[in-house]
């Protein structure tokens, strides 16, 4: 929103907290570009006093422009949501008012009054779904005039996890770290090697896949974090059931179809079919016995559990290319 000028009343609607903080300081950075050395008075709405907001929008002896952010206006007090209410049916000129809300029904009466009185709405919608996360992690890169390949920016996401704030320091940091235009899936497993958010599923996906050395040094990865030997066999015997569903299930079937057939989310339906590639009935009969062989070891049945899930992981592998 730079370089425009600004509505005298903003409402950032959405309690996805980076993006709504990114809208506030959208609005902020074009008012004050419109006005170089406008004041910003950043309030939180809890504390924010009758009478208050009338005292900072109030025309300056100088002509200076302002701004007033509210933040969690969601807290405002009745008499305060009334006095912004009023306010911006008639908005001062040389004043620019961002109220941000969390959404829900405190405060409803404010986000009502605003709306009603023309405030510009930005909406800001919770980031849920894998594919939205994939978006903006894209998304983060063209901001920068960069772009990650579509592996890359997969392979981040499972390494960061779903926190945007997290993922957005992730994507700087990696732009930072490298000079490629579109940054590429070696580059986010040299930076990123091993912290996976969920780290049996990652040894799971690198074993069904066929990537040995991978699978191996996540697995030792995890168990030298504390991850339980238990949980990673979990994940392995997770993974190749995933494969005998969507192995079984009727070839004509695609998309939602499948995912629907098989109970599983359509990303994971799609990413488990890829990996079915090099598997066949024999050879996912093997590992899931291995699975179920190291699942009895773990739980007391062997010596050295580690040892277990590495023959495990070995096997997988090894039943997957067929030797």
């Amino acid at each position: 929103m730079a370089g425009t000028d600004p509505a005298p009343v903003t409402l950032v609607v959405g309690d996805e907290e980076l993006l709504a903080e990114r809208a506030v300081s959208g609005v902020v950075a074009a008012a004050r570009a419109g006005g170089s050395g406008a004041d910003v008075h950043d309030l939180v709405g809890g504390k924010v006093a009758v009478g208050e907001l009338l005292q900072l929008t109030s025309p300056s002896l100088f002509g200076d422009r302002s701004v007033v952010v509210i933040r969690s206006a969601q807290d405002l007090a009745k008499d305060v949501i009334t006095e912004v209410v009023t306010y911006a049916k008639r908005p001062s000129d040389d004043t620019v008012l961002v109220l941000a809300h969390p959404g829900g029904v405190k405060g409803k009466a404010l986000v009502d009054g605003v709306k009603k009185a023309g405030a510009k709405v930005v909406t800001v919608d919770k980031v849920t779904k894998a594919g939205e996360r994939l978006e903006f992690v894209k998304g983060e890169f063209k901001r920068a005039g960069r772009g990650i390949a579509g592996d890359a920016a997969q392979a981040l996401l499972d390494a960061v996890g779903n926190d945007l704030r997290e993922l957005a320091a992730a994507c700087s940091q990696l732009m930072f770290d490298t000079e490629d235009k579109t940054v590429g899936a070696a580059a986010v497993a040299r930076y990123h090697k091993g912290r996976a958010e969920v780290t049996g599923f990652n040894v799971a996906d690198s074993a069904v896949e066929g990537r040995l050395a991978d699978a191996l040094e996540q697995l030792r990865w995890a168990l030298g974090t504390g991850v339980a030997p238990v949980l990673l066999v979990s994940a392995l015997a997770g993974g190749l059931r995933s494969l005998a569903k969507v192995g079984s299930a009727p070839r004509n079937l695609r998309g939602g179809q499948l995912a629907s057939h098989v109970g599983m989310p359509p990303w994971k339906a799609d990413r488990v079919k890829r990996q079915l590639n090099g598997w066949g009935p024999e050879g996912l009969s093997r590992a899931i016995q291995a699975v179920a062989s190291a699942d009895e070891q773990v739980k007391g049945g062997g010596a050295d559990p580690a040892y277990a899930l590495e023959h495990t992981v070995q096997v997988i592998v090894a039943s997957r290319t067929g030797r």
